[in-house]
This record gives structure tokens, sequence and C-alpha cells, in this order.
């Protein structure tokens, strides 16, 4: 009943609220990012949502367009800017996926939504995390965030479908309002934020929730 019901009409109403109340926020930011890092001002890319869906996930932009002399884009660490940094951290970042929410592709709380080449590289288990929305924040985010392996972030993806209920949401909210605070977990160490997943290990098939 919750997951089917209460959930969808409770992320559209918060997300709704969301925007009212960061709507100054969402005047400055653009001018700031727009000034800082040029345009385009929102990074627009690919990701899986429910049912393994594709959907067009959006963030304000935290990174320049930097190239070596190939014209390739330079690594992670050496285009994310201070101001780019600072947007992570606070995650201000995530702001625009309160419209993801909006529209349905999103919740506020669940599994985050990852890039299409990942979907080969999951085990049977791992591949139940798009049983539900994707959100902004989740049971991975506040129990380590980027900070945690990937088979620890998906083992808790998968506890948090197991489990979904009002209860969980509302502890998630608040631990993430925390880890907001704390600014816990925000990269990997040797990493400006995560590194690539590059498929599950032998024994993640088999494996449930931890």
């Amino acid at each position: 009943m919750y997951r089917r019901f209460f959930k969808p009409g409770l992320d559209f109403l918060l997300a709704a609220f969301g925007l009212v109340v960061l709507s100054p926020v969402l005047v400055v930011l653009p001018v700031v990012i727009a000034l800082r890092l040029g345009r385009p001002i929102l990074f627009r890319q690919t990701r899986i949502g429910l049912a393994e869906k594709p959907f067009v996930f959006l963030k304000f932009r935290t990174m320049t367009d930097a190239r070596d002399a190939n014209g390739r884009l330079l690594p992670d660490g050496q285009r994310l800017t201070p101001i780019g940094r600072f947007l992570r951290s606070t995650s201000l970042d995530e702001i625009p996926q309160l419209w993801n929410v909006l529209t349905g592709n999103m919740s506020l709380i669940g599994p985050r939504p990852l890039l299409p080449e990942y979907l080969p590289r999951y085990s049977s288990v791992q591949k139940r995390r798009h049983e539900v929305k994707p959100g902004i924040t989740g049971l991975a985010q506040v129990l380590g965030r980027n900070s945690i392996s990937w088979e620890r972030k998906f083992a808790l993806d998968i506890e948090y479908v197991d489990r979904i209920g009002f209860t969980l949401d509302a502890r998630i909210i608040l631990l993430t309002l925390i880890a907001l605070v704390r600014r816990d977990g925000i990269s990997q160490t040797g990493h400006a934020t995560m590194p690539e997943f590059l498929g599950a290990s032998p024994s993640s098939g088999a494996e449930g929730p931890h």
C-alpha cells in the first residue's frame, strides 16, 4: 500500500514544496555556475530507472570541459573546480533532481540511478535495485555514500527494496539531513567521487542483502 499509493503522492508533494522553498537558490546558483563554469548550467545524462527503463537525469554542473592536447576530457579530479566541490559536498548540485521526482522518473528515496553501461555488469541479485524507482537519497547514501565499496552499496540497495516502508523512509530522511551537515562520504579515497563499477564479484550473484 505504501509503495504503490502513498509514497508516489508524498514524493510529488515534497518535491513541489522543495522547489518552492529552494526557489531563491534556483535563481542564484545558475548565475554562479554560468560565471564560474560556463554553459550548460545543467548536467544531463541518461541513467537507468524503474524496471531498467532509461531517463534523463539532471544535476547542476560541477565540472569544466577541460581537455588534453588530443581533445580528450581530463580526469574528473582535474575538472572538478572549488565551486564544484562545494556544490557536491553540500549536495546543492542534486536540487534539479526534484524535477525528476515531479515527472515520476525518480523518488525522493531509493537506490541512486546509475549508468546504462552498468546493466550487463550486475549480478542477478544486484539487478533487483531496479524494482523500485531510483532516489535522490537512499540507504547506501546515509550509510557511507561514496566511501563504501560498490558491493556494499548494492547490498544496501537490495536491503532497501526488501524493507521499503514509511518508517525506513523517515529514518533515511533524518540521516540524510545529518549527513548533509557532516558532509560525510563525498568521495572514495583516491578518487574525485566514485570509481567506475566494472562488474559484480564472483560471489555477489548468490549474496543477499547485508
